[in-house]
């Protein structure tokens, strides 16, 4: 049996052909595909506007950039890819991270009480840890109350959905944003995308993408102008026409990952010392499945399991160590804040190979070879 990683694209021969058509075709960069793609992901997330960058990192940036005023107070996660908080930083935001709740995500009544002793404070940036989406009622009645700026993060969440809110409809927040990794529901190798139905802020950000270059029919052939500073954080129709063709299969790909998360429920159920960090409900999109694994009862530690799944050709990771205890954040001070339940989750989670071309026996193979494990 191959190496089962903890995630990975999925790639057939379709994606090939679409990206062999764009090798094939007049352009490679700043072409159709790009605004082909941009339709079809606004379309497919029901937002107003799509725009599409080089990466996650990239859409975070920019999207920050749009919505916020140097010094402002940002209310954020530690339970992120450090790249959520870092996007402050860039703007000259100062991230203030909340607790999270037992399901992983932010932690939305603890954020109200954040906002109502801190009136100074209107910025949210709340995370679809895992692919399961914010609780959006919750989130709508926090926005309106407080008149709260509000982006998701949703990095982890395509294909989701709560009710009949799509992940990145920016139906309660001013702007969402997607990361296309490889590791991702669909990928573009790199990249990312900027949902909003803002259309001042989407031209904001499509202006900051391309360096702050603007070039209009009025003006002489060589001619552009500069108009704001910006970034060359373009994507490349390369990237699109992938993407494309990978946003036609999102649909199977999410359900593959939400079997594959139901199986996984069933071999846990009733364990004692492991646990789903939250029960299937048909809400997540499943870019993770994180066990709770009770290492202190176990009587293992969490290098030790690693390390013996490693032996047996099985990658685990850990999603994630807290944003605000990395060394950088320390630097600014940060590292004391009052998280239980965020430090509570680090120490026990596990992230299982999850992705749609894991097939059943592989699964079945790292539940026996975990069991094994933490059973000695």
């Amino acid at each position: 049996m191959n190496f089962i990683p903890y995630g990975r694209q999925s790639i057939d021969r379709s994606d090939i052909e679409a990206v062999e058509k764009t090798l094939l075709s007049d352009f490679l960069t700043t072409g159709p595909e790009i605004e082909a793609f941009e339709r079809e992901m606004a379309a497919y997330c029901g937002a107003g506007y799509a725009v599409a960058v080089s990466s996650g990192t990239a859409a975070l940036h920019l999207a920050s950039l749009a919505l916020l005023e140097p010094g402002s107070t940002v209310i954020t996660t530690p339970n992120s890819f450090v790249a959520t908080s870092n996007a402050l930083l860039y703007a000259g935001a100062r991230p203030l991270f909340a607790d999270i709740g037992r399901d992983g995500n932010i932690d939305l009544d603890l954020c109200e009480k954040l906002l109502r002793e801190n009136p100074e404070i209107r910025v949210l940036y709340a995370v679809h840890f895992s692919g399961n989406p914010v609780d959006q009622e919750r989130l709508a009645g926090i926005r309106e109350k407080y008149a709260v700026t509000v982006l998701e993060d949703c990095a982890h969440s395509l294909g989701a959905s709560d009710g009949d809110i799509r992940a990145g409809s920016c139906q309660n927040s001013d702007v969402s944003i997607f990361s296309f990794h490889p590791v991702k529901n669909m990928t573009t190798g790199e990249g990312g995308m900027v949902t909003t139905n803002d259309p001042e802020i989407a031209e904001k950000i499509r202006l900051l993408r391309n360096h702050g270059i603007v070039k209009t029919p009025e003006m002489k052939p060589w001619e552009y102008e500069m108009r704001e500073l910006g970034f060359n954080y373009r994507i490349t129709d390369l990237q699109c026409s992938l993407g494309r063709s990978q946003l036609k299969k999102l649909d199977s790909f999410t359900g593959r990952r939400r079997e594959l998360a139901r199986r996984y429920d069933d071999a846990f159920s009733g364990h004692p010392y492991i646990r789903p960090l939250y029960r299937y409900d048909g809400r997540s999109s499943y870019h993770l499945y994180v066990v709770l694994v009770d290492f202190q009862k176990i009587g293992i530690k969490r290098e030790a399991l690693f390390g013996e799944m490693k032996k047996r050709g099985i990658g685990l990771q850990v999603h994630y160590i807290p944003i605000n205890k990395q060394p950088y954040y320390r630097k600014l001070g940060y590292g004391g804040e009052y998280t239980p339940v965020m430090d509570d989750y680090y120490r026990q989670c596990v992230s299982l190979p999850l992705y749609p071309a894991l097939r059943n026996d592989e699964q079945e193979y790292v539940i026996r070879s975990l069991m094994e494990v933490l059973n000695g």
